[in-house]
């Protein structure tokens, strides 16, 4: 409580400061990225392991629910442009949370943070889902033993992943991983050419498939599209990033559209090649002695070792700035390791890699991608509350995400129980 009177104190020395200096000083040029620049990270931002399950998607839902994907990225880049909009209110306003305590206070603030934070810590239990998967894939009927413990398979690989990252995490500076793991754009577009070479050259085809409808299959599918586009987290720094940030919308548009082109396009291929056979990851479902699929299943493994520690990192801050102890080395690699682990434990416990992307998607990005910037917007501007056209299609945006998170979140851990 401390910390936020202090950051109120601070919030409210900065407002009086910035009204009285707002005539005396002529205004400065204005440094940050470039527009193209946003674009790609936007794009990186969006460009996730949610590509590796589209095709699965698909599958549970029939061809019908392409236009459910279709509407998702519609919603969720209206919800970009509020969030926008939001920002625009107060120029102070920086980050996701500022926009939570601009609209709700303290409590607002703590709840877009608690959403944040849940969603980055499943992302990374479902990194070392993945790098298990695969590599077992690559690398079948491996064991490793561990003080006298026979340990196979996709459990051993989990467990060897986390060793390999688990270093990353100890550097307080990230630069260097960052700019690595900007490579995401790039893998995200190697596996969908990986895939159509699978598909066209190696001659495993691409078959009809009759399913048009799916309707026990659809809240899996709408939860994992939803998952696909949860980079609302990052947009308001993006957009504070920006030398202009008027051209966001921009941004938003060319993000939206290039990566919706690029997960329907892997949708449509792998649901052809694989159909109703497709596995939570379609890179399970690839020829593994083909030279197409290992560069695939390579690509799909090295963007989660350098981006596990750029997840994780928030958590592990925040957590560390709330320490008495906040400037203890000794301390911080203990809180990152102990964070390392907790997330082994949960991947060992619950290795159903789709079914916790559909509980993600469902439960924690709909909330900040679909419901939490309608409410802000809604708080932050009087007008928009007034009955007509925007406050409409807002109303139908909070309508159709309190159903799709009702629905999906109730699934998903129906499913997660189901397969324990």
């Amino acid at each position: 409580m401390w910390v936020y009177e202090c950051h109120r104190m601070d919030f409210t020395k900065a407002e009086k400061l910035e009204s009285q200096n707002e005539v005396q000083q002529p205004q400065q040029p204005t440094k940050g990225t470039s527009f193209f620049r946003t674009c790609f990270n936007g794009l990186n931002a969006l460009s996730g392991v949610g590509i590796l399950s589209i095709p699965y998607a698909l599958a549970q839902g029939g061809w019908l629910s392409l236009l459910l994907l279709f509407l998702v990225a519609v919603l969720c880049w209206y919800t970009g442009l509020l969030l926008q909009r939001c920002m625009d209110t107060h120029p102070l306003i920086k980050t996701y949370p500022d926009i939570g305590e601009r609209a709700f206070g303290y409590k607002g603030r703590a709840i877009v943070s608690v959403f944040m934070y849940v969603e980055l810590y499943l992302v990374a239990v479902e990194f070392l889902i993945l790098e298990g998967d695969n590599l077992d894939k690559l690398f079948p009927n491996t064991a490793f033993k561990v003080a006298g413990l026979k340990i196979r398979g996709k459990q051993a690989f989990v467990m060897l992943t986390s060793l390999i990252v688990l270093p990353t995490t100890w550097l307080k500076s990230l630069a260097l991983l960052a700019y690595v793991s900007a490579g995401g754009v790039l893998a995200s577009f190697i596996l969908v050419i990986c895939i159509f070479w699978v598909g066209e050259v190696d001659k495993v085809g691409f078959h009809e498939n009759d399913l048009v409808l799916n309707w026990r299959g659809m809240p899996i599918a709408i939860s994992m599209f939803a998952f696909c586009y949860c980079g609302h987290a990052v947009f308001p720094t993006l957009c504070s990033s920006m030398k202009d940030r008027s051209k966001f919308s921009k941004v938003l548009l060319v993000c939206f559209i290039t990566s919706t082109i690029n997960y329907g396009s892997m949708a449509v291929m792998g649901y052809l090649m694989f159909g109703e056979h497709l596995k939570s990851q379609v890179t399970l479902n690839l020829p593994i002695k083909k030279m197409s699929t290992k560069i695939a299943i390579y690509t799909t493994l090295i963007n989660p070792l350098t981006k596990y520690a750029i997840i994780t990192a928030p958590i592990t801050t925040a957590i560390e700035e709330t320490s008495l102890f906040r400037n203890s080395r000794s301390l911080s690699i203990l809180i990152r390791t102990a964070l390392v682990i907790s997330t082994v434990i949960v991947a060992l416990t619950i290795p159903f890699f789709g079914y916790v992307m559909a509980f993600i998607g469902s439960f924690l990005s709909v909330t900040a991608s679909m419901l939490l910037p309608c409410l802000c917007y809604l708080k932050l501007n009087k007008a928009a509350r007034k009955m007509g056209l925007e406050l409409i299609i807002i109303v139908a945006i909070l309508v159709a995400g309190l159903f799709i998170g009702v629905v999906g979140t109730f699934t998903s851990i129906k499913q997660i129980v189901n397969h324990l």
